[in-house]
C-alpha cells in the first residue's frame, strides 16, 4: 500500500514514537510505500527523527503545520498538505494530533483517499481547558470525524471521552493499544547497578521515577509536593525526574523552596533508546499528570517490573490497577499519592508482587508488531468497504 501519515510534530513524545514505529513496521513487515508529513518540530522537547529514523521513510515538511491557532496560518497548512496529498496519491492516510488531525482529514476526504483513518492519542477537549476552548475543539472534532472511516483510541478511556462529547458513535473506534519496542524494557534491569552509580543513588535507596516533558498538565508540582512528605517519613526515598521542557526552572525552585535538592535528580532530555535503562534504576514509577491518552510510562514501568502508581485520568486505569499492578489515586490528590508511595517504599514484596503482575499484563497487549498488524488489518478492511461501494 502507499501510506501517509500526518502528526503536527516530531517532538520526543508517546504520539510520536508510536507512529514513528507504525510507520517503520509497515515498510519492514509489508514492504509498504510510506511518507510521513510533519510541521516542523522545534521547542525544548527535542526532535524525534534526529535519533530514530528509517532510510526507506519519506520525510515532508508542512512548514505551515503548527500548534498553536492561526485561522491564516492553518488554512496555508490545510493547502501544503492537500498539494503534498494529491503528489503522492495514497491509498491510505492516517492522521495524528488535534491539528494535524483536522486538516490531514479535511485534505484526504476532499480528494478522496479511499482510506482515512485518524487516532485518538489524547482527547484534544479536556477539564482544565476554558469553556470557550473546550466547546470549540469538540466541535471541531465532530466536524472532522465525519470526514474519516475510522477512529481508532490508544485506550477504552480515549473512546469513553469521545462518544461522551459526542464527537461520533461508539462503533466507529476502535482500541489499537500503543506499541512500543518491548523486549527493551524487558531487559531493562541489565543495567541497574552501573545506572543507579551513576546517577548517585546508594543500594539502599528507593527510587521513585517520573517519565514526562516538563510541561503545563504534566503534573510534576504534585509529585514535588507529595515529596516534601515522603521524605520526612522516609529519608531513603529519592526521585528521578527523566525528560525537559520549558517548566524545568520552576520545578527546579519548587525543589529548592522545599528543601528537597538532594533527593531529585535530573536526567535532562534523554532519547527514547535511553528510557529503558532509566527504568531500570527505578524501584516505582508515578504518574502524576491530569491529561494524558495513556501514558506509555505506564506500560514501560510495568514491562521492566517496576509498580506504578499513578493519577486516576484517562487510561491509566487501564494498566494501573490498585493491589494489581500499582496504586491508583484521584488526580490532584497528594495526600494519597504520599500514602501509596510511602506504601510501596515501605514493601520490597509488595513491589516486586505488583511489578511482576504488571509485567505479564503489559507483554501481552503493547508489542509494536502486533500494534502495526493490527492496524494494517484496518486499513485493508476500510478499503475494501470503500472500493466496493
Amino acid at each position: 500500500m502507499k501510506v501517509v501519515h500526518i502528526i503536527t510534530r516530531m517532538i520526543v513524545g508517546g504520539a510520536q514514537e508510536n507512529t514513528l514505529l507504525n510507520c517503520i513496521d509497515l515498510i519492514d513487515q509489508y514492504g509498504d510505500d510510506v511518507t510521513l508529513i510533519t510541521g516542523p518540530s522545534e521547542g525544548p522537547e527535542g526532535q524525534l527523527l534526529q535519533r530514530f529514523n528509517h532510510p526507506r521513510l519519506k520525510i515532508l515538511e508542512a512548514p505551515s503545520l503548527t500548534r498553536n491557532i492561526n485561522p491564516w496560518q492553518d488554512y496555508r497548512a490545510y493547502r501544503q498538505i492537500k498539494s503534498l496529498l494529491k503528489q503522492l496519491e495514497p491509498d491510505v492516510v492516517h492522521t495524528h494530533s488535534a491539528k494535524a488531525g483536522i486538516l490531514g482529514r479535511l485534505a484526504a476526504w476532499k480528494l478522496k483517499v479511499p482510506a482515512v483513518i485518524h487516532t485518538v492519542h489524547g482527547a484534544p477537549f479536556h477539564p482544565f481547558q476554558s469553556s470557550l476552548s473546550r466547546t470549540l475543539f469538540a466541535f471541531c472534532e465532530r466536524y472532522a470525524a465525519r470526514r474519516c472511516h475510522r477512529l481508532l483510541c490508544v485506550a477504552d478511556a480515549m473512546t469513553d471521552l469521545m462518544v461522551e462529547g459526542r464527537v461520533a458513535k461508539r462503533h466507529r473506534f476502535t482500541t489499537v493499544y500503543s506499541g512500543m519496542a518491548i523486549d527493551d524494557f524487558l531487559n531493562a534491569n541489565e543495567r541497574r547497578d552501573e545506572v543507579r552509580q551513576e546517577l548517585g543513588f546508594a543500594d539502599h535507596h528507593i527510587v521513585v521515577g517520573k517519565i514526562a516533558r516538563m510541561f503545563k498538565l504534566k503534573g510534576h508540582e504534585y509529585l514535588v509536593d507529595a515529596a516534601r512528605q515522603i521524605v520526612e517519613r522516609n529519608p531513603d526515598v529519592h526521585f528521578l525526574l527523566v525528560g525537559d521542557g520549558n517548566l524545568r526552572s520552576e520545578i527546579v525552585r519548587q525543589i529548592e523552596a522545599g528543601g528537597l535538592t538532594g533527593h531529585f535528580h535530573f536526567t535532562g532530555l534523554v532519547p527514547p533508546t535511553d528510557v529503558p535503562k532509566y527504568i531500570g534504576a527505578m524501584d516505582i514509577l508515578a504518574h502524576t499528570s491530569l491529561r494524558e491518552g495513556l501514558a506509555r510510562a505506564l506500560p514501560q514501568a510495568l514491562l521492566a517490573g517496576k509498580p506504578v502508581i499513578s493519577f486516576d485520568i484517562d487510561g491509566a486505569r487501564e494498566v494501573c490497577i490498585t493491589d494489581e499492578t500499582g496504586i491508583l489515586t484521584a488526580p490532584q490528590d497528594v495526600a494519597t499519592l504520599v500514602d501509596g508511595i510511602c506504601r510501596l517504599a515501605a514493601d520490597r514484596d509488595l513491589r516486586e508482587q505488583l511489578g511482576t503482575a504488571g509485567k505479564t499484563k503489559c507483554r501481552e497487549m503493547y508489542s509494536h508488531q502486533l500494534m502495526t498488524d493490527r492496524i494494517r488489518a484496518i486499513y485493508e478492511e476500510v478499503i475494501a468497504e470503500t472500493q466496493g461501494k
